[in-house]
């Protein structure tokens, strides 16, 4: 077992214990210094701007994700990942940056090369279980030539009708939950096998939404018996969890039989009880886009931040390629920490697991 294989088994070992505490968060930082901890920016274009790079060298953010916008080559991405490690070393904060994007595969692909499958095209190939694992061990070391150590996949959703929302561009494996659930834990063990954290989405599943609907445009319900929602969408997770899968993204859809009230990753009965009791999920949870249209009804960025954590939501996406948006989210978080309004326990053990996780990656 190599050095970086076995960092990794001794982090999902870890997560799954749930000892992430055992790995505690950077001590005398400030509350806004703390809030940062929980937040991935994002960026217009191919440069990082200086406010961006004085965030990170401040310690005041956790991560950066990147998108097609953000890179015209792997040389060039590779280029600003440095320039990104640089500015956090200047930082009080001594962990990897998360820096992170979405790599499924097929369509789906901020990086040229691996993995060119589709989840649906790994799915019907001649041998599955194979084209699963090449394609986390391609995803794997495809972000770790660019110098990034997160990937936003796999997708873990069960799509019910050819041509649905996740369906539409073969984000799906396969409608047969058992068969998304084997796919899935071979993706994630290849990928983390390869230095690269894994992120399971979107809990509790988006494969029934039909198409036309998109939570990055506008609320979605999702209104499945309780049973069904467990027995199909749900499904994939154990497994998922079983392979040590590092992050667990929630969805922004509301799911009635779960909470009626409150999207999947504003909702504390969805984050806290059904993924981590129910599931055993003991990683870190990360937000969908913060910018989603199916959160207008809930305000403002701070306000969108605060109440994802208050629900349990561990990394906040600030991803609307805007710095100022991060810059928000945090101040919100930072905001509640110092007046109560997010208690400092739960505060910490956000940031706990997040530590643990960064202290484990490249």
């Amino acid at each position: 077992m190599t050095p970086r294989r076995s960092m990794l088994v001794l982090a999902a070992v870890a997560a799954l214990a749930g000892t992430a505490a055992a790995a505690p968060g950077p001590a005398g930082l400030t509350s806004r210094q703390l809030a940062g901890q929980r937040v991935i920016y994002s960026y217009p274009g191919l440069t990082p701007p200086d406010a961006l790079l004085q965030r990170i060298r401040a310690g005041e953010a956790a991560g950066v994700i990147f998108f097609g916008e953000n890179v015209q080559s792997s040389q060039q991405i590779a280029g600003v990942v440095q320039q990104l490690r640089d500015a956090s070393a200047q930082s009080p904060v001594h962990q990897p940056l998360l820096l992170m994007t979405d790599q499924e595969g097929g369509k789906v692909r901020r990086l040229p090369g691996e993995p060119v499958l589709s989840e649906k095209q790994v799915g019907r190939s001649a041998d599955p279980e194979a084209a699963a694992k090449a394609a986390g061990t391609g995803a794997g070391e495809n972000l770790r030539g660019a110098g990034m150590n997160v990937n936003l996949s796999p997708v873990l959703d069960v799509y019910r009708q050819e041509g649905n929302f996740i369906d539409e561009f073969g984000r799906s494996y396969s409608d047969d939950p058992a068969t998304a659930a084997e796919l899935g834990r071979d993706f994630i063990t290849a990928q983390q096998a390869a230095g690269v954290a894994a992120t399971a989405k979107h809990f509790p599943g988006l494969g029934a939404v039909p198409a036309g609907q998109n939570t990055d445009v506008g609320p979605v319900t999702v209104n499945v018996p309780l049973s069904q929602l467990r027995a199909q969408d749900e499904a994939p997770y154990p497994a998922a969890v079983g392979a040590g899968v590092n992050l667990a993204m929630l969805s922004w859809a509301v799911y009635p039989a779960l909470d009626p009230s409150r999207p999947a990753g504003l909702s504390p009965t969805v984050v806290q009880q059904e993924l981590r009791q129910r599931n055993h999920f003991c990683g870190v949870t990360i937000t969908d886009a913060l910018e989603a249209g199916s959160l207008q009804a809930y305000g403002s960025t701070g306000n969108r931040a605060a109440l994802a954590a208050k629900a349990g939501m561990d990394l906040i996406l600030a991803s609307a390629r805007d710095v100022q948006q991060g810059d928000d989210a945090a101040d919100s978080l930072a905001a509640g920490l110092t007046g109560g309004s997010l208690p400092r326990a739960d505060f910490t053990a956000a940031v706990d697991r997040i530590s643990s996780l960064r202290s484990h990656l490249p």
